[in-house]
């Protein structure tokens, strides 16, 4: 049976890292770092996120600055805000909550956010940095970044490694192949083009699953041993629970289980790490200011 890769324990001992970090530049500089939430109006889905993302900052010590704008605010108020953000020296990071409403360009509205507040990692300067060899980001995708630590701190090593992405979105796809990429694994993506993906995934030690299609990749699609880590969230019918569905992953859990080394849950694995290197980005951007 695979070993369980609990990305909430690992989350609880990184937010204790930041509190204590936190702390330290209070103590020293009499600052804290602060973050910008922006959410455009009143998608259930969004304002959940969003108040995850305001506690937890809460729960470490950091500023939150809460930007809360009606649904039909106009583009150029939107621009307005982050700049008036870029301008104010407590907020270190900004963070422009996803999807936005249909008549504001989400691409122009993210290319307004300073480089050095982009704690999303999504500035194209940011990821062509990502993808060139020698040059480091100065902020990485929290998504990416979150599953390249539970690797990392679940003692699986990168270097040598054949990997599979499963997916080439912009926020997860992509980016998360060019950390493996950056951290010695050789990588493939697969996608919906790809012919034979099956017979790709099974030859991967690592597997980065964020296709978006529940519960795809079966136990039979894996080596044996490999590490696999599920970034897919969907919502799949249950009529036992009171909600009536219930959320997988893009890897069945079930038959992955009894065939993987190591495997993330959904929900429970992949979700609770982006928030954490959030917060760590966030540290990491205050860092660079206080210390000027």
């Amino acid at each position: 049976m695979a070993k369980i890769i609990d990305g909430k324990a690992i989350a609880k001992d990184i937010h204790g890292e930041i509190a204590d970090e936190v702390r330290s530049l209070s103590e020293k500089y009499g600052k804290v770092p602060g973050l910008a939430v922006v959410i455009v109006g009143t998608r259930k889905d969004s304002q959940s996120y969003v108040r995850m993302k305001r506690k937890a900052c809460a729960e470490v010590g950091i500023k939150s600055f809460d930007i809360d704008l009606p649904e039909d605010v106009s583009e150029d108020e939107v621009i307005a805000t982050v700049h008036q953000l870029n301008a104010n020296p407590d907020v270190h990071g900004i963070l422009v909550q996803l999807p936005l409403p249909k008549h504001i360009n989400e691409e122009k509205v993210l290319s307004e956010i300073s480089i050095e507040k982009d704690v999303d990692g999504f500035h194209p300067l940011n990821i062509g940095k990502l993808a060139m060899k020698g040059r480091d980001p100065l902020f990485t995708p929290c998504t990416p970044k979150g599953c390249l630590e539970l690797l990392s701190r679940s003692g699986i090593s990168v270097r040598g490694k054949r990997a599979v992405v499963v997916g080439r979105s912009n926020i997860v796809g992509l980016p998360v192949a060019l950390l493996l990429l950056k951290a010695d694994a050789t990588v493939t993506i697969v996608h919906s083009r790809t012919p034979d993906s099956e017979k790709i995934i099974q030859e991967a030690d690592i597997v980065i699953a964020a296709a978006g299609q529940a519960m795809m990749i079966k136990g039979d699609w894996l080596k044996p041993g490999a590490a696999v880590i599920d970034v897919g969230t969907n919502s799949v019918d249950d009529p036992s629970r009171k909600t009536g569905y219930r959320l997988v992953g893009d890897v069945d859990f079930e038959s992955a289980s009894k065939v993987a080394g190591w495997l993330t849950p959904v929900p429970g694995g992949v979700g609770p790490m982006t928030v954490a290197m959030l917060l760590k980005n966030t540290l990491d951007g205050a860092k660079l200011k206080i210390s000027q």
